[in-house]
């Protein structure tokens, strides 16, 4: 998975840049406030009437979550036709005690999938038997597609081992040299009290002509005083500040390296389902499951559930766009990629449970069986369910870089759905670096940009902080779609669609596009609508909308 929450995992957090906090009841949520980048979500609230009654379901399909937050617990959906913890599957939908939602990934065993196989690693073992070895000339026609993708996955696993074997021998060095560094520094910092900018101004201050380069330092492990002041500096522009931190960056690597690019490793058996057929009895109802000597993995859809749907009332950490909205928790993500039998299979259960939007903060860049997804999208659109989904991290365009899931298959054909929204990020900032740096983009495939950069959100244990990521603008859209359901349930998921895309407020400027450093280009180029999420105007649109189908 490539979550799409920048801060989720230390191996690729460039972007350190959140603060554990305990409780907080006046953070600054700029994204429900009034400017143009924002949703005006606290207008709306302003000046709407009275709260409805009804309540809406939003599955998230996302990793575990802690069901007893704080900010959360009052918000998480329940089965109530199901009696919780009594073996039986009491209403009979194929899932036994599913009280609150499913985990996809549970194992036979009771426990949990953390590392799972990158999509193209999958691909890889599945084509193994039929294209090891051979050239384009050995193909049969019928099976040239499939062998282009394999190649590509081959070059794609040899580039990702490379790349973390550097990353591996760099946490090696960096923890090999890091008690002496520290206490190198605590001669010119007696309280350690130093933070980026200072390491920075000290380096620069002793650096001299020294042209080395970490690599350099790193091929040489050099531990000399100028090499131990760059290396903390090094490590402090990344927001790692600890032993303990770059010991877990290292057990990470280590786990991807062993796992996620191992053709040899494969979680599913863990798991005890086949993963090439589409059925039920597999997975567990346990949502926030905590085992000592395995790496928790709720902090995610915490975050993504905490935007859609954190108490608005009780004075604590954040707030999500109403009370009347439930989470439905439906754990398919771990570090690796998600199966497609797994998202196609969470969609139905959604779907068939009562949700109405569907959040999907995640994405892979190859689709093993992206039939079963697009079947499964074109099942909730007939029963009138909105997906919505972040467009990534990568800051590069997807129209012409694969991402999934999508509504297109990259191969000319059409959408396959019209109840299917992308979403990018944008920050807080109105000049002309408003889009976030990192976010994906695509005048095709990209339908609009809600706020996802340094977002106030809820994680475990009751404690705050703010992230960056399209996986938080999505739940803007989700959020969005929500509340207009929950004032006007009259309308359709291709009008609701419809009321998102056109309310938004246009931009016409030239914006840095994503992914450089200062190429110009316009708004409207990097997304189909060309416009920011304004949850005030779509409420708006809604009502008049519904006003007319009701004449």
């Amino acid at each position: 998975m490539k979550f799409y929450g920048l801060l989720f995992l230390l191996v690729s957090n460039c972007f350190a840049q959140s603060s554990h906090l305990s409780s907080s009841s006046n953070k600054n949520q700029w994204h429900h406030n009034d400017f143009v980048n924002a949703s005006s979500l606290e207008k709306w609230y302003r000046e709407s009437p009275k709260q409805p009654n009804n309540q809406i379901i939003v599955a998230t399909l996302d990793t575990q979550i802690d069901l007893d937050h704080e900010d959360l617990k009052n918000n998480i959906w329940v089965n109530k036709k199901e009696i919780p913890n009594n073996g039986i599957d009491d209403d009979q939908n194929g899932y036994i005690d599913d009280v609150n939602g499913w985990n996809f990934l549970g194992t036979k065993s009771g426990n949990y999938i953390v590392w799972g196989n990158f999509e193209f690693v999958r691909i890889i073992r599945k084509w193994n038997p039929f294209f090891e070895g051979k050239q384009k000339e050995d193909i049969e026609d019928k099976d040239l597609i499939n062998f282009k993708t394999y190649r590509r996955c081959i070059a794609v696993l040899n580039y990702e081992k490379k790349n973390y074997e550097y990353k591996q021998k760099g946490y090696d060095y960096d923890t090999s040299v890091y008690q002496k560094a520290k206490d190198t520094l605590k001669y010119y910092f007696p309280r350690e009290d130093y933070d980026y900018n200072q390491l920075s101004h000290f380096y620069n201050k002793i650096k001299g002509d020294d042209k080395r380069t970490y690599e350099d330092m790193l091929t040489n492990k050099d531990d000399d005083f100028l090499a131990l002041v760059f290396n903390f500096y090094q490590n402090h522009a990344y927001g790692i500040t600890s032993l303990e931190m770059l010991l877990d960056g290292k057990i990470q690597t280590d786990s991807i390296l062993s796992k996620n690019l191992n053709i040899d490793y494969n979680e599913r058996i863990y798991i005890g389902d086949n993963s090439d057929s589409l059925e039920k009895e597999y997975g567990h109802n346990k949502l926030n499951l905590e085992i000592k000597g395995i790496r928790k993995f709720n902090t995610h859809n915490t975050e993504v559930s905490s935007v859609l749907a954190a108490n608005r009332t009780n004075k604590l950490g954040t707030k999500g766009f109403s009370n009347n909205i439930k989470i439905m928790p439906l754990t398919v993500s771990a570090s690796g990629d998600e199966h497609d039998k797994d998202i196609a299979m969470a969609i139905y259960y959604a779907v068939d449970n009562g949700a109405k939007v569907i959040n999907m903060s995640f994405g892979k860049d190859f689709s093993l069986h992206k039939d079963w997804v697009f079947e499964a999208m074109q099942y909730a659109e007939k029963k009138n369910v909105l997906l919505v989904h972040g467009s990534g991290n990568d800051g590069r365009n997807i129209d012409k870089y694969h991402d999934f899931p999508n509504d297109i298959a990259y191969d000319k054909t059409p959408e396959v759905v019209n109840n299917f929204i992308n979403v990018g990020s944008i920050s807080k900032r109105t000049d002309s670096t408003m889009v976030s740096s990192f976010s994906n983009y695509g005048k095709n495939n990209v339908d609009i940009f809600a706020p996802g950069e340094d977002i106030y959100v809820a994680i475990p244990d009751n404690q705050y902080r703010y992230d960056s990521g399209t996986s938080l603008a999505a739940p803007m859209i989700s959020g969005t779609a929500t509340l207009i359901w929950l004032y006007y349930p009259d309308l359709t998921v291709q009008e609701v669609k419809q009321i998102i895309l056109e309310s938004g407020v246009t931009i016409n400027k030239q914006v840095v596009k994503p992914g450089t450093e200062n190429e110009l280009v316009p708004f409207s180029e990097l997304c189909k609508s060309g416009k920011i999420l304004n949850t005030y105007n779509a409420m708006k649109m809604a009502e008049e909308i519904s006003k007319k189908k009701r004449k």
